[in-house]
């Protein structure tokens, strides 16, 4: 009998187990037409939701999970956008395919929903049907993700206090600047973990509250906002916070004094602020402390001593301050110490062995400074296995211990002397390092028989000489530019590896390099990044180059490259940068490039011909410069077809670079030149350009031009341009330099440019220009250079007055009124003669007029003679 309850309940568990892995629960139908009011709402592009039919059951619908009562306890629908092993920096993800519109929150009302998962999706709005102060079944929620929705902006969160179980909340890149009142709706008695980086908060520093309910806050992430305040009071009171980040916001002062009363504090991390000061001694007594991040402010002053009494500190971070004076001798009692950061300071004195000698948990180290005077003992073997090492401004020679960290993994070295220290024993330890960075250092060394064999390899500026290496497979980012290496790419790109290559990015800029392009790219296929700018190489760009499918950024600028671009590039889709300037390519403007396309270089080249109206479909450009060419015809009328220049779309600040997968904090930018305001500069976050000078263009500037409200730099000089400057000129708010010089525009300058207030740089001298130039502080801000060999314009700056508009001088003066005297004198002389001829010829043809005329100077002289007598 026993036997058999035992097997019934067995059967009975089993069918349970059975029910909840193969999900059996039918769903709710109140559940299901809720999921169904949130698809209204919804655009799918991708058919993310196809699955979602009024005919099937909604627990098997894709993203949605039941329990055994056919009740919704998971919603899990985050979109999936691009490898993030290779991402462009400053551009933003393709979300063309994510879920967009509306934001239902109806989805509150499911009574057994635990977690809910929609984050970077591409949501436009929230809807709000339900009430704002809570739906009333929502209390089981637990877990919320809506990060990286990027065009959302949330003007309410009061729906949130119904939360009242919710541990975990993720609104990361989600517009909340018009939540003043934020901290005040994140008063969730549960919440344990909240994320909100990068959201636009600006007021952490409320005067009013004094007290934030956070009893349960062990995570909090406020990093990337635009805070501008001393350190809030009520930080202090999270005693049980494990995680603080309030990286890239704007905070200054010192250490306020109420972090002494959290001695169970464990976690304190004030990184990338600008607080100032020295650190407190009193620090020293926060005696729970196991990780301290000072990292990147502006402390001033020495490392208290009093920090060796933590004897719990894991991490210990003072990176990129003013910190002087010496090391203290106290940190070597600090035997939990696994991070310890004191580069990138003006510390000095003595450090050896004895510094380190009880470290034995050290794991990452970064010791770099100028001034520090090193004394390690040469026969010394440290008691720790480091993981990470950086080092900065030292001999390599006084550090043979370097030699005995087998588990090392990453390894830098700055500004340091490798002059005595043996190549091949150097080469052969940093083997089977996963990076490995050696940046401006002497170490003049010959590396044509080296193979190098880390993933990440960063060997720029150290004077290296010779061959270029060769590389395993396993290297998936090599640098090694400006150095003088010499000879053809062919050792490097055409020798034997095992296995298939890796390598992503691939930079050799900047030395002396010669010969052709190779023809063995067809080796290379996984490469995004390839720079060869700056070297000496010729000939053709080979076809095989064309197999470089995954190819994003290139750059060969400044060779003695020629011919015509090869049409297999076509390959090329996937291409953001073409930098080919400086060389001596010819033929058509290329037409093949694909829609990702945002920078493109072609100037001081020989290109000929129109500009294609294809450049007019790449709507992501940003970068425009074909200048320095042989090009004619008119500037094509659909340019304003690039919206990546309109501001509403332009990002400014672009910068292109790319993150290796499992590196987190490790970005690789690519460089570009760009001329603008009269100065070729390399940019790091590119500027939004068109620059079209020094061609034979023809014809008028197009007044859609106007239309790209983003643009920054805009240069049409040394052409043939007629015509007038559109009045719609004034619509291009963003520009800070502009040059039409050295063409034939005439007309007068456009009242609408005295608005243009970022403008920096103007030069619209050697033009037919006419007429006074436009009021205001901006265009008499130039010099007279800026306007000079246009003969009939006038008006500050130039010297020359306008004369419909100035008094007249003494000169002008006594010519007007000798005029005016001339005609005067003229006419009396002409009046008097016609008088005469009238009076004597009437007298000489009317007989009556004659004999009264007489008979009058006879009576007349009668008179006369009577009053003489």
């Amino acid at each position: 009998m026993m036997v058999k309850f035992i097997s019934q309940n067995a059967i009975l568990s089993g069918l349970l187990s059975l029910a909840m892995i193969c999900n059996l629960g039918i769903c709710n139908e109140q559940e299901k037409q809720i999921l169904l009011s949130f698809k209204s709402g919804v655009i799918d592009p991708s058919g993310m939701l196809s699955t979602w039919s009024i005919k099937e059951d909604c627990c098997d619908w894709k993203g949605v999970e039941c329990d055994i009562t056919g009740r919704v306890t998971n919603l899990t629908l985050p979109c999936s956008t691009d490898d993030e092993s290779i991402s462009i920096l400053g551009s933003r993800q393709n979300k063309s395919h994510c879920l967009t519109g509306e934001l239902h929150l109806s989805l509150l009302q499911l009574q057994f929903l635990k977690y809910l998962d929609l984050s970077n999706n591409n949501f436009q709005a929230i809807n709000y049907t339900l009430p704002l102060h809570g739906s009333g079944n929502s209390s089981t929620l637990i877990h919320l993700d809506l990060s990286s929705n990027e065009i959302l902006l949330i003007d309410d969160l009061r729906w949130l206090l119904s939360l009242s179980s919710l541990q975990y909340l993720n609104l990361n890149f989600i517009d909340l600047h018009k939540q003043t009142q934020w901290l005040q709706l994140f008063n969730l008695p549960s919440l344990s973990e909240l994320h909100l980086r990068s959201c636009l908060l600006e007021n952490i520093n409320n005067p009013y509250l004094h007290y934030v309910n956070f009893t349960s806050l062990e995570y909090l992430d406020l990093s990337h906002n635009d805070f501008f305040s001393e350190l809030p009071n009520w930080l202090f009171n999270l005693s049980g916070l494990s995680y603080l980040s309030l990286k890239q916001n704007r905070f200054y002062g010192q250490i306020p004094n109420q972090l002494l009363n959290l001695r169970n504090l464990n976690f304190l991390r004030l990184k990338d602020n600008r607080l100032s000061g020295t650190i407190p001694n009193w620090v020293g007594q926060l005696g729970s402390l196991q990780y301290l991040d000072l990292s990147y402010n502006l402390f001033i002053g020495p490392i208290p001593t009093t920090l060796g009494n933590l004897s719990s500190l894991i991490a210990l971070d003072v990176v990129s301050n003013k910190l002087n004076g010496s090391l203290p001798q106290s940190l070597g009692h600090l035997h939990n110490l696994q991070v310890l950061g004191v580069g990138e300071n003006s510390l000095s004195g003595v450090v050896s062995h004895r510094n380190f000698a009880k470290l034995s948990n050290l794991q990452n180290l970064w010791l770099s400074s100028p001034s520090f005077i090193f004394e390690f003992d040469p026969h010394w073997i440290p008691p720790f296995q480091l993981q990470d090492l950086i080092l900065g401004y030292v001999d390599l020679k006084l550090f043979p211990w370097l030699y005995t960290q087998t588990s090392l993994s990453c390894l830098t070295i700055e500004h340091s002397l490798f002059t005595l220290e043996s190549q091949e024993n150097f080469w052969s330890s940093v083997a089977n390092l996963r990076f490995l960075s050696l940046f401006n250092n002497s170490m003049h060394w010959d590396m044509s028989n080296v193979l190098l064999n880390s993933e990440i390899i960063w060997l720029l500026r150290n004077g290296l000489r010779g061959g270029l290496p060769q590389l395993t497979s396993n290297v998936r980012v090599f640098s090694i530019g400006s150095n003088n290496l010499s000879g053809p790419l062919s050792p490097l790109l055409c020798h034997k590896m095992k296995g298939e290559s890796n390598l992503k990015y691939l930079s050799i800029f900047q030395n002396i390099l010669s010969e052709g392009l190779t023809d063995c790219w067809v080796n290379w296929k996984s490469l995004v990044h390839v720079d060869l700018g700056n070297n000496n190489l010729t000939g053709m760009i080979p076809h095989s180059m064309g197999t470089l499918s995954n190819l994003m950024s290139l750059h060969i600028d400044n060779n003695k490259l020629h011919g015509k671009i090869p049409l297999s590039l076509k390959s090329c889709q996937k291409l953001v940068i073409l930098n080919l300037q400086k060389n001596k390519f010819s033929g058509s403007v290329p037409t093949w490039m694909g829609q990702s396309v945002k920078a493109l270089q072609l100037r001081s080249n020989q290109f000929s011909g129109d500009i294609p109206l294809q450049i007019c479909q790449l709507s992501s450009l940003i970068v425009l410069d074909v200048a320095n060419n042989r090009l004619s015809g008119a500037i094509p009328h659909c340019l304003h077809n690039i919206t990546g220049m309109v501001f509403n779309n332009a990002s400014i600040g672009d910068m292109f670079g790319i993150i290796i997968e499992g590196f987190e904090y490790i970005s690789f930018i690519s460089r570009l030149s760009l001329v603008t305001k009269g100065n070729e500069l390399d940019y790091g976050e590119y500027a939004h350009v068109i620059d079209l000078s020094s061609n034979f263009l023809s014809g008028k500037i197009p007044s859609e031009l106007c239309m790209l409200t983003g643009l920054q730099s805009l240069n049409f000089s040394q052409n043939q341009l007629w015509g007038t400057i559109p009045e719609e000129i004034g619509n291009l708010k963003q520009l800070e330099s502009l040059d039409f010089s050295n063409n034939k525009l005439s007309g007068e300058i456009p009242q609408s440019m005295s608005s243009l207030s970022f403008l920096g740089f103007l030069n619209l001298s050697f033009n037919n220009f006419e007429g006074k130039i436009p009021s205001g502080t901006q265009l008499q801000s130039f010099t007279a250079l800026s306007y000079i060999g246009n003969s009939k314009l006038c008006g500050a700056p130039l010297m020359k007055n306008c004369t419909h508009d100035e008094a007249p001088n003494d000169t002008e003066l006594h010519d007007k009124n000798f005029e005016i005297l001339e005609w005067f004198y003229m006419g009396m002389g002409v009046g008097f003669a016609i008088s005469f001829w009238v009076v004597c010829g009437s007298l000489f043809l009317i007989k009556a007029w004659r004999y009264a005329y007489f008979k009058f100077l006879n009576d007349m002289k009668d008179q006369l003679y009577q009053c003489g007598q």
